[in-house]
């Protein structure tokens, strides 16, 4: 039997091992198609373009006209939402908080004191982001309340706008969507070498090395498989992201392709490791899990990686998925080309994972074969 025609019978074998394995399936498309859409969700890619809201009430111990000043214009604000229209008391007020029915208590100033605007806010969500947007807000109020009391014009004004290197219709949504292309593809790397562990176990590995099927042939039969797996998932996730959630991309297919093969390489050669230590599919899916969780959170797909603790924003440095991630988004976001140094630099800490993955792997292979046969 000539090359190409084991090779095509290699292909085939592959295909039908792929769609027999359910696990591979699930870590591969209904894993990343569920978690994009919840996230695209939460941040805004199916929210309709409705803008931050706050719930809150009002304290008003002693009415006054300072308070009622400062009560009329909470009222114009168009993001504080009250969830009691009338005042309340201190003590009622606390327990609104408390019971979570409302996100704050602002407590007006009594006549006799009214330098201090006072934020009650629920201990749980203290740091929390709408806590800050609501201080924020009463901040510019009372400095507002405070020029008007002194009779002074404002000399400055605060304008904000942003700019990108990409294109101006750049949006969360694209973030989001090119991070979980690059996580689901990592995860069909890392999760998709599987059945080399059950071939072991069963003896088909053994079996097949006896036969005169090239392994060279195998492997590279195995790895095609892979990478038209990869291709389906960045075509579902990318028509789930454009057409449900509006996404925006700018693609560059020059430094996709490079990236994707990159990726690709990776993260399958770091799969073909863990395979080669895993005894059982447990012990290997432990792995792939572990391994994936921790990149997922640290490796920038959701969130800037400037927005982790100073101590801890030296890992991603040292992950592979934060240089895929950065990657895809440069190729699909920003259509860059792949002359800049910062790019190679991150294909070369990939394909730096990719070598010592394989190397190590191939060796525990071949200590393990050596082993077999004493």
């Amino acid at each position: 039997m000539n090359n190409a025609r084991q090779f095509s019978k290699m292909f085939v074998a592959q295909i039908k091992m792929m769609f027999r394995e359910k696990q591979v399936w699930f870590w591969n498309i209904f894993f990343p198609v569920l978690l994009m859409v919840f996230f695209m969700i939460i941040f805004g890619g199916g929210s309709g373009g409705s803008s931050f809201k706050a719930t809150i009430a009002v304290a008003e111990p002693q009415p006054g006209s300072e308070s009622a000043m400062l009560l009329a214009q909470l009222r114009q604000i168009p993001v504080l939402e009250f969830g009691e229209e009338q005042p309340v008391s201190l003590e009622h007020g606390k327990q609104l908080v408390e019971q979570k029915d409302i996100q704050a208590l602002i407590v007006l100033p009594s006549p006799g004191d009214i330098s201090e605007l006072e934020l009650i806010v629920n201990r749980e969500n203290e740091t929390s982001a709408s806590t800050q947007a609501i201080a924020g807000i009463l901040d510019k109020l009372t400095q507002q309340a405070n020029l008007e009391a002194a009779g002074a014009e404002p000399l400055f004004s605060l304008k904000t706008s942003s700019v990108s290197s990409g294109a101006d219709n750049l949006s969360t949504a694209d973030f989001l969507l090119t991070g979980m292309i690059g996580l689901s593809v990592a995860q069909g790397g890392l999760f998709g070498m599987v059945e080399l562990v059950d071939m072991r176990k069963r003896g088909l590995m053994k079996r097949l090395r006896m036969t005169p099927a090239n392994m060279g042939l195998y492997g590279l039969a195995s790895l095609l498989v892979r990478f038209l797996l990869g291709i389906v998932q960045i075509v579902i996730l990318t028509l789930i992201g454009v057409l449900g959630f509006g996404a925006n991309l700018h693609i560059n297919p020059f430094t996709l392709l490079i990236v994707f093969f990159a990726g690709s390489l990776v993260f399958n050669a770091m799969g073909y490791l863990f395979s080669s230590f895993s005894k059982t599919m447990e012990a290997y899916m432990g792995m792939a899990n572990l391994t994936s969780m921790l990149m997922m959170f640290l490796s920038g797909v959701f969130f800037p990686i400037e927005t982790l603790p100073e101590w801890l924003q030296t890992i991603p440095a040292m992950l592979p998925l934060t240089y895929f991630v950065d990657g895809m988004r440069e190729a699909m976001i920003y259509a860059s080309s792949a002359a800049s140094s910062s790019f190679w630099i991150g294909i070369g800490i990939m394909l730096l994972w990719g070598i010592v993955a394989f190397v190590t792997g191939a060796q525990v292979y071949r200590t393990k074969s050596i082993a077999e046969t004493r």
